[in-house]
């Protein structure tokens, strides 16, 4: 999906937010101004590991109706419009209820990438792991800071694509100073994959600090809230473009200058 050689941008939008036509547009318009790879988020009923804008964004969406062929078909329309990786940012639960197969088959079918599975142990995900494996998607999986040794090397095994490295402990969401430069130092030891930085980015000058000692950079709650905090959609949208165009020129800035 990446290699080492560059320095990629990871939008993240929550499929739905605020209805489903909206959030394939902002997505569109993510890749339109300098994102290099899409998660679209599958709203999820209980958001454990997702902050305030996440979990509001879940809620919104879910309200509105949206399910999971609705995600699937955003998956869809924004991989035919852009050409960018699109993967899917979603809990285990609604994977498993959908049908293992039946969701990567689908998920293949819809051009989909691959995807991020937060709460999906690796001890525990052979099944999914092989059944993506044959429909050529990837399985990106997460380490923290608290990770032992032992288990970062167990997750940069399981993963493809690249590894998610979260910057801090705790739930997602934008902070005054974004960290992880020791963990992802400890994951490239054990893996050749790109290693990839999120949680607390929310602007260009976090993203260029992130992007000078990671891969690249990963972008949720900050994209979210422009979204959520916009007085109609069409305001959100144009807010996230220009959020975005900010993120891809601190995220490429070392690539520009090199």
């Amino acid at each position: 999906m990446f290699s080492r050689d560059e320095k990629a941008l990871v939008g993240y939008l929550t499929a739905g937010c605020p209805t489903i036509d909206d959030s394939v547009r902002a997505l569109v318009a993510m890749a339109e101004s300098g994102c290099d790879a899409l998660e679209i988020g599958l709203p999820y009923t209980d958001p454990v590991m997702d902050g305030p804008a996440i979990q509001a964004a879940s809620t919104a969406a879910l309200r509105n109706g949206t399910r999971t062929e609705d995600v699937l078909r955003v998956v869809e329309r924004v991989a035919s419009r852009t050409g960018v990786p699109v993967l899917v940012m979603t809990y285990w639960n609604p994977v498993e209820q959908h049908g293992i197969e039946r969701f990567a088959d689908r998920l293949r079918d819809a051009g989909g990438a691959g995807c991020v599975l937060p709460d999906l142990p690796v001890q525990h995900s052979e099944p999914w792991r092989q059944v993506a494996a044959e429909r050529g998607l990837d399985s990106v999986f997460i380490a923290a800071p608290s990770s032992t040794d032992r288990r970062v090397a167990e997750i940069a095994e399981a993963s493809t694509g690249f590894v998610y490295a979260a910057s801090t402990l705790g739930v997602t969401g934008m902070r005054s100073g974004v960290g992880g430069s020791e963990l992802v130092a400890r994951i490239r030891a054990v893996t050749e994959l790109p290693v990839l930085v999120g949680l607390g980015v929310s602007n260009g000058a976090q993203a260029a600090e992130v992007a000078g000692f990671a891969d690249g950079v990963i972008v949720g709650s900050a994209i979210v809230r422009r979204m959520l905090d916009a007085p109609d959609a069409a305001t959100g949208i144009e807010g996230v473009r220009e959020l975005c165009r900010e993120l891809a020129d601190g995220t490429h800035r070392l690539l520009s200058r090199a």
